[in-house]
């Protein structure tokens, strides 16, 4: 629901009753994972997708019905060899999707998901979207924070919340999104009752060093993906909310004393892009950087600039194990000139390194295009958050 998550609250605001596919699951190749979504209003009207193109027409009739019924549904869509372009995924994939009805009557705490997703609080959403046993619990949903929970599974559904109250945490912290399976009373050995739990961890960060014209084209690409964007810079003349208008936050300090603050809210899945290419401000740094579980540490500069960043980290007692975590200089290969080209080149080899992918034209690679989960980051041994 994140990706219709502006639609979803102005609709849900006004009390208008309308219909979110989900996509659940998926097999091979499916385009789209777990948890895209595509919203239908009773008008017509469609935002998101679930396919890329694939299904939306199945699912757009199906969505348009469960406003009309006002029950949800479950539905698989797979390719087909004799109706692979009508209903299916010419792909080779499978998607299960699940569709729902939404307004006030039936989403009951909807307001304080989208509350908690915008103030960067976890909280996930488990709904049963299959139970052979009593198809009246299809639909119905826990709602569950790192320290809370709520939300009514039906008769004889304890059982049954206090085991997802615990599975369902487990996902958050991991910020994971999929199937869960149980017995229909909860039982953590059965598997007929499915519950699709979807979580909303705090969206990743990025944060960018250096307020230049190819920083403001970096946090334009970050926050388009996703990124709550942090611009720093130590000149105040520079660091200015006009000049990063898309930025969550630009912050006036010099670099490495703004990361010594906030070293303890770095995950593996922050990106941490160097772009001031001046010693006095990027060795600090880059020094304290390396030193956290940053998943991405990338430096701007020329390869005379690289040789001489990376002296100068060795010289303040960086390790050569540390070192191999840098990407520098930043960016891959795409012959980029312009700021915006420089920030294609960045966000692509984040992307890349997230992923494992090799850089590689498409059609010079053979195997699967997607990967199912992102590489942990390469940190030495003993490295943990860094003041020193």
């Amino acid at each position: 629901m994140r990706d219709v998550r502006a639609t979803v609250a102005d609709l849900y605001a006004s009390g208008e009753t309308f219909a979110v596919a989900t996509v659940i699951d998926t097999y091979k190749s499916a385009p789209r994972a777990a948890g895209a979504s595509m919203l239908v209003r009773s008008s017509g009207e469609v935002v998101g997708s679930v396919s890329g193109g694939c299904v939306e027409g199945a699912v757009y009739e199906e969505a348009l019905e469960v406003i009309r019924t006002g029950v949800p549904v479950r539905r698989t869509y797979g390719v087909s060899d004799e109706d692979a372009f009508s209903v299916g995924l010419t792909c080779g994939g499978t998607l299960h999707l699940f569709v729902e009805p939404i307004g006030r009557d039936t989403y009951r705490g909807l307001d304080a998901v989208l509350d908690s997703i915008e103030e960067h609080r976890p909280v996930a959403v488990a709904t049963i979207v299959s139970d052979p046993s009593d198809a009246g619990r299809v639909g119905r949903r826990r709602l569950v924070w790192p320290d809370s929970a709520e939300g009514d599974l039906g008769e004889g559904g304890e059982r049954l919340s206090a085991a997802l109250d615990d599975d369902v945490r487990g996902m958050l912290a991991q910020g994971t999104t999929g199937l869960l399976h149980y017995g229909v009373d909860g039982q953590r050995r059965g598997d007929e009752l499915e519950v699709f739990v979807e979580s909303f961890a705090p969206a990743p960060r990025m944060l960018v060093f250096g307020a230049i014209d190819f920083a403001a084209a970096v946090a334009d690409l970050g926050t388009y993906l996703g990124y709550r964007v942090t611009v720093c810079d130590a000149r105040p003349v520079f660091a200015t909310a006009r000049r990063f208008p898309t930025a969550e936050e630009v912050v006036v300090k010099w670099p490495h004393v703004f990361l010594d603050e906030i070293a303890d809210e770095i995950d593996r899945r922050t990106v941490i892009c160097v772009l001031t290419h001046d010693p006095k401000f990027d060795v600090p740094v880059l020094k304290r950087a390396l030193g956290t579980e940053a998943g991405y540490i990338g430096a701007m500069g020329s390869r005379r600039t690289h040789d001489d960043r990376m002296e100068r980290l060795r010289e303040a007692g960086v390790s050569e194990e540390a070192l191999a975590r840098l990407h520098s200089p930043i960016g891959l290969d795409l012959g980029a000139r312009t700021p915006e080209e420089t920030a294609v080149s960045i966000v692509a080899e984040m992307v890349g390194s997230r992923w494992g992918g090799s850089g590689r034209e498409l059609r010079e690679t053979t195997g699967r295009i997607h990967r199912d989960a992102p590489l942990p980051p390469l940190i030495p041994a003993g490295f943990g958050h860094s003041r020193g």
